[in-house]
């Protein structure tokens, strides 16, 4: 029995909402309404209910909230009061993303642990 060669791994992308760049889906958070109507942030990505995903990037969640981007994904209108929790937990993000491109440069905004 010669071993067969191993298919790679299966990694499971999404889309932020804001960029439009595919990521993996560890890579982004995950926004989700939840069915009695609230905003929860779902880090491990397994909550039910309508999820929209977001890169780790301030200025992604910015556009996100600023332009609607967020409140057209999750179908539902977005208090002021969760606005500003999901602001201020935006501002708690490392801001490092790796940006795919020729170099795959990985991009930080901010000190990096």
């Amino acid at each position: 029995m010669t071993g067969s060669p191993k298919r790679p791994k299966h990694v499971p992308e999404r889309t932020c909402i804001a960029c439009k760049q595919k990521r993996a889906k560890w890579e982004l958070v995950r926004i989700v309404r939840t069915v009695d109507g609230s905003l929860e942030i779902d880090p491990r990505g397994k909550k039910a209910g309508r999820g929209a995903y977001l890169c780790k990037l301030q200025e992604c969640w910015e556009i996100g909230l600023k332009k609607k981007r967020l409140e057209y994904a999750l179908k539902s209108q977005i208090a002021p009061e969760q606005r500003a929790g999901l602001l201020a937990f935006s501002k708690s993000l490392t801001n490092c993303v790796e940006r795919p491109g020729v170099n795959s440069e990985v991009f930080c905004e901010g000190a990096c642990g």
